[in-house]
Formats: structure tokens, C-alpha cells, sequence
């Protein structure tokens, strides 16, 4: 079983290499990793050039933001399962991939997703913010559930089933996609209950209180446009992130590969 891992990355030169150890460093071995850049004008593609390997490919093109890089990776891709590494993201240690597979080693399973830790940019090894997703239950999706994007892994056939990212949103579409594959996709899901993927605070959807507006706006449409839920449901979304907050000191925080 091959995995295809995409990283779209755009002005990053201080991350992007750390992302692509992590995937490098997999103990899994058949992995292809595309890095799609959207024509950086920093160091970036330098960094991207020194880390390269045998399972790398590489893209350098303009761009029309985030979900428009991911849509040009899982479009190339050949991987039978692919995942999302972001450029300021990294795997959470060397048997994530494996593990993920050893999941999919059952043809029922459509899609794997684990927990998310939230790392200060300025330490990665503080953990500012634990999303644990749980099991999955239909009913959640109407509730605000939804598993990290970032620990999302699904097979090539929800792609093609059910279509790539929307991107008419310019910060909700892995909201939206998630909602659509979940939700009327009806995908059947396996959870694995430990941090799979460490991400820096300070994502493009709250980088400001103009973005987090926009944020809330896209999350309502894209409950409304797949008849999940509504008002209620974002409501209810937005305050479970509280939670995230009170952390705990579980073994899968602790053994990271960084």
C-alpha cells in the first residue's frame, strides 16, 4: 500500500525542512512525498532542494492559495491513501505512517485520523493546545465534530467519490470536504488514539480577528451547503475548542521524534 503525503507550502523556508524529516524518517517505507510550492520567493525551494530524497517530488508554481496546492497533490499523487503534512506541521514520531497503514490494512476502512497537539513556534516541545478527537459517531457532525484536518488520512476512492478540496473557500474547505465525505459520504473511519501530528499555533485561519471572522463565516456555510447543521452547530464547535486547553501528560506528547 502505497501513501502519498502533500505538503503545500508557500514562504517557509524556516519550516518546511522539518517537515519533510518527518515524513523521511517513517520507518513505513512505501511513501511518495509531493511538495508543492506556489513559486516562493525566499529560501524555501533552497531548503526543499537540500532535504530532497528518492520519494520526493517536486512542484514550483504559482498558485491560487492552499486548497488549490493540496487539489494540484492529490491530483498527482499515486498513492492508494494520502495524507497532509502542512509546511509548519511534522509528523509526531517515526511509526505514524506505519501505524496508519497497519489501519487501512482492513478494505473496509475509508479514512484514519488520530489527535493533534497545538506546539508553540517558539518551542516545539511546549504544547500549548491538545485536541483529542475521539471516536467517530455520525451524530457528532451536527454537534461541530470533526477529526484534525492534519491527522486526516483518506483512500485515493473519497477523492474520487466524493471530490478534491471547494476552492470558493479561502480558509473552511478542509471544514467543508470533511463535512461532505463524513457526512453525505458516509465514510467509515478508523480513529487512533495518539498524537500523530504536531502543528505550530498561528495557522492561517487565526492569524487575525479578520481571518477568524472569515473562518466563522465558511464554517456556517459549509454546515448549511452539506445539511449537516447550523447556528447551533458552529456554536457548539467553537466552544469545545475550549477543552483543548487543559492538557494532559499522555506518553504520545511525551515521544516525540523532535
Amino acid at each position: 500500500m502505497k501513501i502519498s503525503i502533500i505538503t503545500a507550502v508557500y514562504k517557509r523556508e524556516a519550516t518546511i525542512g522539518q517537515a519533510i524529516e518527518s515524513v523521511a524518517r517513517q520507518t513505513y517505507a512505501d511513501v511518495e512525498h509531493w511538495i508543492i510550492d506556489g513559486a516562493s520567493t525566499d529560501g524555501t525551494m533552497e531548503v526543499v532542494r537540500r532535504h530532497q530524497n528518492d520519494g520526493m517530488r517536486i512542484l514550483s508554481e504559482p498558485d491560487k492559495g492552499i486548497y488549490d496546492a493540496l487539489n494540484k497533490g492529490i491530483q498527482r499523487a499515486t498513492g492508494d491513501v494520502i495524507g497532509v503534512v502542512h509546511s509548519d506541521d511534522f509528523l509526531a514520531h517515526n511509526e505514524v505512517l506505519a501505524k496508519v497503514a497497519a489501519a487501512f490494512a482492513d478494505p473496509t476502512i475509508d479514512a484514519v485520523y488520530g489527535d493533534l497537539d497545538y506546539i508553540a513556534s517558539s518551542d516545539i516541545t511546549r504544547v500549548v493546545r491538545h485536541w483529542r478527537s475521539g471516536d467517530y459517531d455520525p451524530r457528532k457532525l451536527a454537534r461541530g465534530w470533526m477529526p484534525p484536518h492534519p491527522t486526516l488520512f483518506l483512500r485515493r476512492r473519497v477523492f474520487d467519490r466524493f471530490g478534491l478540496y471547494d476552492t470558493s473557500y479561502g480558509i473552511a474547505a478542509d471544514y467543508d470536504a470533511i463535512l461532505r465525505y463524513f457526512g453525505r459520504g458516509r465514510v467509515k473511519p478508523a480513529y487512533l488514539p495518539e498524537v500523530l501530528v504536531k502543528m505550530r499555533v498561528g495557522g492561517e485561519s487565526n492569524r487575525s480577528l479578520r481571518k477568524i471572522i472569515l473562518k466563522t463565516r465558511e464554517d456556517y456555510r459549509a454546515l448549511r451547503s452539506n445539511n449537516i447543521g447550523g447556528l447551533g452547530a458552529l456554536i457548539v464547535k467553537n466552544l469545545s475548542k475550549l477543552s483543548q486547553f487543559v492538557l494532559k501528560a499522555t506518553p504520545s506528547m511525551k515521544n516525540s521524534a523532535f
